[in-house]
């Protein structure tokens, strides 16, 4: 089906939050960030967490996952999916898990550092926790990157918090036609889906797409 596979009936974690309806119009930027930090900040945490289930579940069997060892996730902050299921599920296949850092020597880059069950944590300037322990890989060294997002789109047009970490730690891949590595795959909700986001001459695309309802291959 266009835009990704999508389930029949009402989905039994969000039942009656009347968020799925895909947008009739994209807003600015800013007013879609606001809008929907707000309604995913809305969420129960049994609904986040039944969420995070069922898309820890959609991703089992994702081509994208195949054959990708050095794997980069993420942890949930302002309401966004929380992706320590599929964390688990990765690591029970023997993946490789890798968190990103704050460098202060990469000026707005992101590195990313080794991260096993248990390891401790500690929070950067943002309030995010970043491994304490530093085993750093550089973004190219990756194999697939669990990417956050506010909003996104079926072309796979991304909407982050803001800061661009993402897009310009990866602006190498905009250059790439016929071998990207690694794979941007993002993690959302279902609500958090937009029939069209404005691109900007700086935002890199993702490869996938997977939120607790379906998921979504741009065509490239």
């Amino acid at each position: 089906m266009p835009g990704g596979q999508r389930p029949h009936g009402h989905h039994p974690a969000l039942h009656n939050q009347g968020t799925f309806r895909l947008a009739r119009i994209s807003p600015d930027h800013r007013t879609l960030r606001n809008t929907i930090r707000r309604q995913r900040r809305s969420l129960s945490a049994g609904q986040a967490a039944a969420c995070a289930g069922l898309l820890a579940e959609q991703a089992r069997h994702h081509p994208l996952l195949h054959n990708r060892q050095h794997i980069a996730a993420y942890i949930a902050n302002d309401g966004e999916i929380d992706p320590h299921p599929l964390m688990q599920l990765l690591w029970s296949q023997g993946k490789t898990i890798y968190l990103p850092v704050l460098m202060p020597f990469v000026h707005n880059k992101l590195w990313f550092a080794r991260y096993h069950p248990g390891d401790a944590l500690i929070a950067n300037r943002f309030g995010i926790p970043e491994p304490q322990q530093l085993h750093l890989v550089a973004p190219r060294d990756l194999d697939l990157v669990l990417t956050p997002l506010v909003a996104f789109d079926d072309a796979g047009h991304r909407i982050g918090m803001g800061g661009g970490y993402y897009d310009r730690s990866f602006a190498f891949l905009r250059s790439r036609r016929h071998w990207r590595k690694p794979v941007l795959l993002g993690l959302a909700y279902e609500l958090q889906h937009q029939r069209s986001i404005a691109v900007g001459i700086h935002d890199v695309p993702l490869d996938g797409i997977i939120t607790e309802q379906a998921c979504y291959r741009p065509a490239r």
